[in-house]
């Protein structure tokens, strides 16, 4: 029996087949194609349960040991309270984290939240590693921010996260954990680009996944769809051409020019679409307050707490800051820049997480994204302050701040925008990067680079501590199936004995996040992402991987 080619019809073949004159009116008779046929026949209901998606990718490879701190590890610290070595590192003698010895990281229990102790105290004031109250892993004291998040249930912390046959590549990596294809060169197209086509609407809406960086990320690059990049969201430019609600003939050349056949080769329809979804995206652009004027945006409870001042602040913060003036309680006490919540290397980040934000709140999108850079701590890397804790500020604050503008702002919050999509509990935010660092510090008192790292999870809907079924910390402790062994044989060293050992694949946090999250069947998820398809993988099951080493089982990441 020949396969349907129902599947292949485009807006663009619509528009050829209908022989409509106007583009006008053949925009108004798509409205009449059946559902079924818009989405192409898809399978599950990705765009469809109003689930979505914010990543971000830190570029350069994170010191995910750190960040989440396996602070009972004897290779990572001398935890021998009667020692006067205590807080010293073997491994890591200048950029080691020490831990609290008021502090018993072996109890379990809600995660602390370091606050400082005066209005006129420093923000980050607090030096040592904080507990997360698992038993065993601790955070960096520049992600005190995560702790409110994490107390509240909508954190899930990742440990330990790779793929086989790891390459120390920057390049290389960045492309396998883009194109869900490790040491697979050939694959050419991203996992969140194949989520969208196999959605069935990247075809028939203007916006399903977008980029807010420099260039669109290899993530979201395939020949199935026209995916959305800015570059610079308040100032955005699509193909040279500004908005055009101004201008009514700038306007109808764009729709003109869409009317003009293009040559009978294999991307005629693909490049028809490009231009409609220019004319279809433009206006919806304009429409969001993207410039620094309307970043408005603030919270007063900084401390996580429900009570106001707790910190030593009876102030509103920003959300995203952008400036001085809105960065933490920086004006609010007198230019004092102890009060930075990130370091002013961020702002860049911030505007495009808030027009990341806006665009997930405000259209149909249903995959955004954002990339910085700087984690490739070769040299002079810092301890509790200096250049690694100024990016991980940026990141415990993104968890923060991205969860209080969705409680607030997004649909069911508590100050809705005007025609709010989303809320905090269908939105799950993700940070990739391509690999970790060292498990002993170089010689320029850096590391570098190695093999598994931490990924970062926050969402309303995530099953962290305290709720039913869930964890905060996966993959840092001393149980379950694929348990971190301790000392200097253990999990630290447990890869080509100076590297942290995996112990998950990342393509099963994003395949469970494509699946169980975004709404994909496994039929699809074995599409987007070919590792599922390949028994010998074992992405559900765990055990042993391709090269041996073994894995969790996705179960064991009952995160959703």
């Amino acid at each position: 029996m020949q396969k349907s080619k129902l599947n292949l019809i485009t807006r663009r073949g619509f528009l050829d087949r209908s022989m409509k004159v106007s583009m006008g009116i053949a925009m108004a008779t798509l409205t009449d194609i059946p559902f079924v046929v818009k989405r192409a026949l898809a399978e599950g209901n990705i765009g469809l349960n109003g689930k979505k998606l914010l990543f971000i990718f830190l570029r350069g490879a994170n010191d995910s040991l750190n960040s989440v701190i396996p602070i009972r590890d004897s290779a990572y610290v001398d935890f021998d309270t009667t020692s006067a070595n205590f807080g010293k590192s073997t491994n890591r003698p200048n950029i080691v984290i020490p831990p609290d010895q008021l502090t018993d990281y072996s109890t379990t229990g809600p995660c602390d939240f370091p606050i400082s102790a005066s209005p006129t105290a420093a923000t980050f004031s607090y030096a040592k590693a904080i507990r997360t109250g698992n038993g065993f892993a601790a955070l960096h004291p520049s992600l005190k921010f995560l702790a409110p998040v994490y107390n509240a249930g909508d954190l899930a912390l990742i440990h330990r996260v790779g793929y086989p046959n790891q390459s120390r590549s920057h390049f290389d990596s960045q492309n396998y954990w883009e194109n869900g294809a490790p040491n697979n060169k050939l694959v050419t197209d991203g996992i969140f680009h194949r989520a969208m086509i196999q959605s069935g609407l990247a075809n028939t809406a203007p916006l399903t996944g977008i980029s807010i960086q420099s260039a669109l990320p290899r993530i979201l690059q395939g020949n199935g769809a026209a995916m959305t990049n800015l570059s610079d969201p308040t100032r955005y430019d699509l193909l040279g051409i500004p908005h055009t609600g101004g201008d009514l003939k700038a306007d109808a050349a764009i729709k003109n020019a869409n009317l003009y056949p293009f040559s009978g080769k294999m991307n005629r329809e693909f490049l028809g679409l490009q231009y409609e979804n220019l004319s279809s995206t433009l206006p919806i652009f304009a429409s969001i307050g993207f410039s620094d004027s309307t970043n408005t945006y603030k919270d007063a409870d900084v401390d996580g707490t429900g009570a106001t001042g707790t910190d030593g602040d009876d102030d509103f913060y920003y959300l995203f800051p952008t400036s001085n003036a809105k960065n933490g309680g920086y004006a609010l006490h007198g230019n004092d820049t102890s009060k930075y919540v990130i370091d002013t290397g961020g702002y860049s980040l911030f505007t495009n997480l808030k027009a990341a934000s806006l665009i997930l709140n405000q259209t149909d999108a249903i995959v955004a994204g954002t990339e910085f850079s700087g984690f490739d701590t070769h040299n002079n890397q810092g301890s509790v302050t200096g250049g690694h804790a100024n990016l991980q500020r940026r990141i415990g604050w993104a968890m923060y701040s991205l969860r209080k503008f969705f409680k607030i702002y997004g649909k069911n919050g508590t100050t809705p925008m005007t025609g709010a999509k989303v809320s905090w509990d269908d939105l799950i935010v993700v940070t990739l990067s391509e690999f970790g660092r060292t498990s002993i510090q170089n010689g320029s008192f850096g590391t570098d680079h190695a093999e598994a790292g931490v990924m970062f999870m926050a969402g309303g809907g995530l099953k962290g501590y305290g709720k039913p079924g869930g964890n905060g910390l996966y993959a840092c402790s001393t149980g379950g199936s694929v348990p971190w062994q301790t000392g200097q044989a253990g999990s630290m060293f447990g890869a080509g004995g100076r590297y942290l050992k995996r112990a998950v694949d990342y393509r099963q946090v994003l395949g469970k996040l494509i699946r169980d999250h975004l709404g994909a069947s496994q039929n699809q998820l074995n599409q987007i992402i070919p590792g599922y398809a390949n028994p010998t993988e074992n992405l559900i099951i765990g055990g042993n991987s391709i090269d041996g080493t073994p894995i969790l089982s996705e179960s064991a990441l009952s995160f959703i």
